[in-house]
């Protein structure tokens, strides 16, 4: 029967009515994983399905399946108890049919897409039959086979018989499948590619289940062997036959090793094929597809149960007997004669494939990646690869190194530390400390680069001891952004946080760490190397014992020599800090590291400091001396309570440092000061606000916090604020220095007893005068100052209404007077040309925010609420901020009745603005334009709105000062464009003060009277110009909407200054410049709607002199023009008569000018006579007595020429006129 394949049971019906098909039997497949990416296996495999599970448990393969009494294999119907050892031949002869048939598929496969369905179907069913006849032999072989019984001759049955041969035929079987399949790497090139086939469908080449199927014999035969091996209960299985032929035994042992190692080679070889880029030696896995994957799995797991049940060879070490003669360079042994002897890179390939086989060990039984390792480690095989790859006789370079470090990092995340393969590392890396481990070819590395501040070498090593999980992105990409020796690190930290506790094996790692450093060592190492020195010390630290390797490490630094060079020393200051760093992190005291440190920066500032210290030497001092502010400022930055003698810091080498200190490198002091400062009053403020919630605590914890702080701020006060008071009256006042100075008034307000003996008994109040409210200060210091203190509400509640200041004014009375001041002195900070540089928009911004905060103070509130002056903006500009407050000030002392009220409010009124004069007088100097106005304008605010305030005995001498200062002074070469603004408040202002003062009334008008004539001559263009005129600052001051008191007596004023100094005649000759006088007198009349008499009256003799004696057309109409105006207002103005002021000044008019122009006078009155007929009327008597006594005093009789022209005026008179006419001519 063994040649004949004719089945022993005819076939059933059509295939249609058979029963249902048992379920598919587990198999390799690939086409339908699931997240392939996080390490899933394919749910149809061995693992998935729980054949694996089964298989070690020693469970039935497949309980529910092969229950019937017959079982459809390979189409035909056979008896399922009794068809394997009755034709066991005859189905291996159908598989191997199978097999070939299927073998013919690949080679003829048709490249038509029209065909690809059917080959595909076609193909999938050739290899489920066989693969569904390969899971019958494991159930046939679990349930009806057992250990061989001795046969008595003639009394057996056949098919006992054919039961008692079966394990040896079942043996030779399974090893002429084994001969069939031949080795994977053997397959042909066109079947092996398609491992490189991805799941894009369910449609596949034959070739693909071809590959499979392979994958599926060569693993059910090791389990059909290791079934085999268990049912049979230790006795070795020979194959008879094959023994009697050949003279060789086969055994199922032998059988097992065999197949085993040849799957073993034959996947070493495929795999020895690639090229493995360092870079992605953890991101590309060994296996060709998924299913090859669970290969591995699946040998791990039966590899490792054998070790432990039947204690044959674990996995690894088959393993190591493949892989060892590949990186040793012998030959390797014959069963493994398939390995590749064609490997470019023999030990990293052997690193990588043990590394990615190790990860296998994360699987579980059913397939699931968990974090527990389920595979022995070994450390025996890396060690040796670890002492191959720091041989220095290999001379491997650093992409190598670094690719092997990292699997043996990745070896430690799966496995047991290893202190052993620690010390071989180390000792390597101890010989190569001075090396940069860098990789030319990568691009970006961030290696080599020398970590920057104390914060960043710590957090560097803080991230070597904090290594990713084993399959993330971080860890995987780890090769670009860390050198070999900060993956050295990772694993030494990985090997002390083992034993956290100090025992043997971390006190052996910090024993041989720390003998390999010596005074010649220390003084051998480059920056470089003193770089990776710090990091390994760091990294102990953080997982040993802190204070005994702090303490080695300052031993050994103490070994570098006082002469190494500033970029050294400054490495090492940031190791020490770091070093702080790590002693706060942990709670721990900082004196003993930082007085050390202190002491030798000291001695660095003091050289800095030198005057015979060559500059490019100082330059190179000041990396050290940077670094070591940076650091310190990361220290105070970091810590929660500063109560770790972190004060220690700062000693006398910043009396040194700072007074040799460059622009840019004082502003980096300061900006480190402001740190400092900053973080003591924010630990401070969290101190005692927690205190409350601490009410059990004892009192002295509260205390002892306190005293902390104290002697931090008691260094502060000591070694920065003597310096920054020297720098107060700077012209060129550094732009943190405002910020230091008001840090140190914050500090001063919270612990008000920490501040030196010569600002108390009010710290704070002494601070702000020496910073803010002295005059002497630069107000862009001033600027830049206040806010920083207004901005503290506590603060300002404290200083309102303090009488304690030790100058004049109250706190927030001189808080204004200094914001007064600055927005006087804005515009002194631009350039010559009128341009703004960076630090003066920044000044701009500054005094907007500074003019906001004095607007909230609650003085300055309550004065504009009581005023009723609100300004709607959020910031409001400065200017127009300054002149509502002006305002505000002067409408509430209006409204005050109170004489006692009244000379507080002057007194706190010049509080505000002080010494005003002084204030602008760096802008009068500087010839700045726009300062000049501002500074002209803004006194003329003070003037015009604070008039009746000037006015009193106790600030009329500063108005006396202001008029002989800007008004008066002996020449006006820079002011003009600022007196034609500002001149209008002046006037109105004087006015004012000069109708409300009791003592000193007369004199601020006459005062009044000389700025008048002055700027009235000073802008009185030569000849008549309207736009000139029209626009003359003395006419605007004097022109008002509705007429007033103040407005009419300076208008009189106006109007008596033009009368006596402007249109007086000498003799016939007119004044100068006549034409522009009248017509600004014509526009002042025109302007305003005056109509009191005795003020309109008084240029009336002038305006009648010009028409009588000036014959030019201009001037002659425009003073006709303002005697019409004069005379229609008083006409209207009397309304019950004649104008009596009107009569007054024609009676003296004509009196004035008897007997010289008296025709002269007849032609003028008839111009008033047309205007205005009864004020001439009321005249006659006068005028013709005034006739007569010109004839009489002639003597010759009646003048018939004169008594003509009276005549004439008569006729213009009316009734009254006729009868004197009629009189007249009775003469």
């Amino acid at each position: 029967m063994g040649d004949d394949f004719t089945p022993p049971v005819s076939p059933l019906a059509n295939d249609d009515l058979c029963e249902l098909s048992p379920a598919c039997p587990p198999c390799f497949c690939c086409s339908e994983v699931k997240d392939a990416a996080a390490g899933a296996l394919s749910a149809d495999g061995y693992v998935t399905r729980g054949s694996l599970k089964r298989l070690l448990l020693r469970l039935d393969p497949a309980p529910a399946e092969y229950e019937t009494d017959t079982v459809d294999i390979f189409g035909f119907p056979w008896v399922t108890e009794t068809a394997l050892v009755e034709s066991t031949k005859l189905l291996f002869g159908l598989l191997r049919q199978k097999v070939y048939k299927l073998e013919t598929l690949v080679q003829s496969g048709s490249h038509d897409f029209g065909q690809a369905g059917n080959l595909h179907y076609e193909a999938d069913g050739l290899r489920q039959q066989c693969v569904f006849f390969l899971q019958y032999v494991k159930v046939f072989v679990y349930r009806f086979l057992g250990p061989g019984r001795s046969l008595d001759a003639g009394q057996s049955h056949p098919f006992e018989e054919l039961e008692a041969l079966f394990p040896s035929v079942l043996l030779e079987e399974l090893f002429g499948v084994t001969l069939l399949i031949g080795r994977l790497k053997d397959l042909p090139a066109s079947v092996q590619s398609a491992f490189t086939i991805q799941n894009q469908g369910k449609i596949f080449p034959p070739s693909w289940h071809l590959l499979h199927l392979h994958l599926d014999i060569h693993w059910s035969v090791l389990e059909i062997l290791h079934l085999l091996g268990h049912k049979m209960q230790g006795q070795v299985v020979y194959a008879h036959q094959f023994v009697n032929l050949t003279g060789e035994n086969l055994t199922d042992s032998s059988l097992f090793d065999e197949h085993l190692c040849s799957l073993y080679g034959s996947n070493a070889n495929k795999l020895g094929t690639r090229l493995v880029r360092p870079t992605e030696a953890l991101s590309s896995h060994h296996y060709l597809c998924t299913c090859t994957k669970e290969l591995w799995v699946l040998l791990m797991f039966l590899l490792e149960h054998r070790h432990k049940v039947l204690h044959t060879q674990s996995f690894w070490s088959y393993m190591n007997a493949l892989l060892r003669p590949l990186v040793s360079g012998k030959p390797a042994a014959e069963q493994f004669s398939g390995l590749p002897t064609h490997c470019k890179d023999s030990l990293g390939f052997t690193w990588w494939l043990v590394t990615h086989l190790a990860m296998l060990g994360q699987y579980s039984q059913n397939g699931a990646v968990q974090d527990e390792n389920h595979l022995g480690d070994n450390w025996t095989f890396v060690e040796e690869l670890l002492k191959l790859t720091c041989n220095p006789k290999g001379g491997l370079a650093e992409e190598h190194i670094r690719m092997h470090v990292h699997c043996t990092l990745s070896l430690f995340l799966l496995w047991e530390p290893s202190t052993s393969a620690v010390s071989t590392l180390w000792e390597y890396y101890s010989k190569n400390l001075n090396a940069s481990f860098s990789v030319l070819w990568l691009r970006i590395s961030g290696l080599g680069t020398l970590c920057k501040t104390p914060l960043a070498l710590l957090e560097q090593a803080s991230s070597c001891c904090s290594t990713p999980p084993l399959r993330s992105q971080g860890h995987t990409q780890l090769y670009r952004s860390a050198s070999s020796f900060h993956i050295f690190l990772r694993v030494l930290a990985l090997c002390l946080s083992q034993d956290r506790a100090g025992g043997v094996p971390q006190r052996q790692i910090k024993g041989r760490i720390y003998s390999k450093f010596s005074a010649k060592k220390m003084q051998e190492l480059s920056e470089l190397g003193l770089m990776n020195f710090l990091l390994l010390f760091l990294v102990v630290a953080r997982q040993a014992e802190l204070e005994d390797v702090a303490s080695r490490a300052c031993e050994l630094l103490g070994f570098l020599p006082s002469t190494c060079p500033p970029a050294s020393r400054a490495l090492v200051w940031r190791g020490q800090l770091a070093l702080l760093l790590l002693f706060q992190e942990r709670g721990l005291d900082v004196g003993a590291q930082a007085g050390w440190l202190a002491s030798s920066f000291k001695e660095t500032a003091k050289e800095f400091y030198d005057k015979t210290t060559e500059v490019s030497r100082r330059l190179a001092l000041w990396g050290p001396l940077g670094s070591y502010l940076e650091g310190v400022a990361e220290v105070f930055e970091t810590s929660a309570t500063l109560g770790l003698s972190e004060e220690k810091l700062l000693n006398e080498g910043f009396g040194w440092l700072l007074p040799a200190c460059r622009q840019s490198e004082l502003n980096s002091a300061l900006g480190f000061l402001q740190i400092v400062l900053a973080q003591l009053r924010r630990v401070h403020q969290r101190s005692v606000q927690s205190a409350p919630a601490l009410t059990r605590a004892p009192p002295a914890a509260g205390g002892a916090a306190k005293e902390r702080h104290l002697a931090v701020a008691a260094a502060l006060w000591a070694h920065f604020f003597p310096f920054l008071r020297s720098l107060r009256l700077s012209q060129t006042p550094p732009p943190l220095l405002a910020d230091a100075a008001a840090g140190f008034t914050l500090l001063a307000f919270d612990l008000p007893s920490s501040a030196p003996q010569d600002l108390q008994p009010h710290p704070v109040q002494a601070i702000l005068q020496c910073f803010g409210w002295d005059d002497m200060i630069h107000p862009r210091l001033v600027t830049r100052y206040l806010p920083h203190v207004l901005q503290n509400s506590e603060l300002v509640s404290s200083l309102g209404g303090d009488s304690t200041v030790a100058v004049s004014g109250s706190a927030q009375s001189l808080s204004v007077r200094a914001w007064f001041r600055c927005v006087l002195q804005q515009h002194l900070h631009k350039n010559q040309d009128g341009t703004e540089s960076r630090s003066g928009r920044a000044a701009e911004e500054q005094l907007c925010e500074l003019t906001r905060l004095v607007l909230r103070l609650p003085e300055v509130d309550a004065l504009l609420q009581r005023a009723g002056l609100q300004l709607l903006s959020s910031r409001p500009e400065p200017t127009s901020a300054l002149e509502t407050f002006v305002k505000a000030v002067g409408s509430v002392y209006s409204g005050l009745q109170l004489l006692s009220e009244r000379s507080s409010m002057v007194t706190r009124a010049l509080d505000y603005i002080g010494d005003v004069l002084k204030h602008i007088k760096p802008s009068l100097v500087s010839k700045n334009q726009e300062g000049i106005q501002l500074a002209y304008w803004a006194v003329g605010c003070l003037v015009k709105h604070w008039s009746p305030l000037l006015a009193t005995s106790k600030a009329q001498q500063l108005l006396f000062r202001i008029v002989d200062g800007l008004l008066l002074p002996h020449n006006l070469t820079q002011q003009d464009k600022a007196l034609r603004d500002s001149l209008p408040l002046f006037l109105q202002g004087l006015s004012l003060a000069s109708s409300v003062s009791q003592s000193q009334g007369g004199y601020i008008k006459q005062q009044l009277r000389s700025v008048t004539r002055r700027y009235l001559d000073h802008f009185l263009p030569a000849s008549p110009s309207v736009g000139v005129v029209a626009n003359h600052p003395v006419l605007l001051g004097a022109c008002e909407a509705s007429a007033t008191a103040p407005g009419a007596a300076l208008r009189r004023i106006i109007l008596e200054v033009l009368c006596e100094n402007f249109l007086q005649f000498k003799g016939h000759a007119p004044p100068p410049r006549l034409a522009s006088v009248l017509m600004f007198l014509l526009e002042l009349l025109r302007r305003n709607g005056d109509s009191d008499p005795a003020l309109l009256a008084l240029p009336l003799p002038s305006l009648l002199r010009c028409v009588m004696l000036v014959n030019e057309p201009q001037v002659r109409k425009t003073s006709t023009d303002a005697i019409q105006l004069v005379v229609e207002r008083c006409a209207a103005a009397s309304a019950q008569g004649p104008c009596e002021q009107m009569i007054s000044v024609l009676r003296s008019f004509v009196g004035e000018n008897e007997g010289v122009y008296d025709r002269q006078v007849y032609g003028v009155l008839e111009t008033v006579a047309v205007l205005d007929p009864p004020v001439v009327r009321a005249l006659i008597p006068d005028l013709s007595l005034s006739l007569r006594n010109t004839e009489h005093k002639r003597g010759l009789g009646k003048n018939i020429a004169l008594r003509s022209a009276y005549t004439k005026l008569l006729q213009l008179l009316g009734e009254s006129g006729q009868a004197e006419i009629t009189s007249l001519e009775a003469d």
